[in-house]
């Protein structure tokens, strides 16, 4: 049986493949999710993006008891929102954030991310690797 591992991308990463593709690249996250899914055939992978906050927490508590992880990109809301970051933590289920970006070195701004706080981890600056990681890193704790 399939674990279910959903991938929840915040505002903007509808975005990838066209915004600031020297940050991002040029690929679509709906072209890297195929890798993903190829990559990793014992999780069945839900997709998620929303520019919305609200709409990511609902999702997010939506999950609770019908996945065995999720993958989150917060994106901007990584350093702003903590409605996020307190859904994050009333959460039952492991949560690994990811940056495509390494937010250390971008603006100071950045450099705090308030939902990675309540995260089992989080991964920066390795491009679409770090969803990779992630997954593989909540493939072995859910062995």
């Amino acid at each position: 049986m399939k674990k279910k591992i959903a991938i929840v991308n915040g505002p903007n990463l509808n975005l990838l493949g066209q915004r600031e593709p020297e940050i991002y690249g040029s690929s679509s996250f709906e072209d890297y999710l195929k890798q993903l899914i190829d990559l990793f055939p014992a999780f069945e992978i839900e997709y998620f993006q929303s520019n919305v906050e609200g709409e990511l927490i609902n999702y997010l508590q939506s999950l609770q008891g019908q996945t065995q992880g999720v993958v989150i990109n917060p994106g901007g809301y990584a350093h702003t929102s903590v409605a996020l970051a307190d859904c994050i933590a009333a959460i039952n289920f492991p949560i690994v954030e990811v940056h495509l970006s390494n937010i250390y070195n971008r603006e100071s701004f950045r450099h705090q991310s308030i939902t990675g706080a309540k995260c089992k981890g989080v991964i920066t600056g390795l491009g679409w690797r770090s969803y990779q990681l992630a997954l593989y890193f909540l493939k072995e704790i859910s062995d």
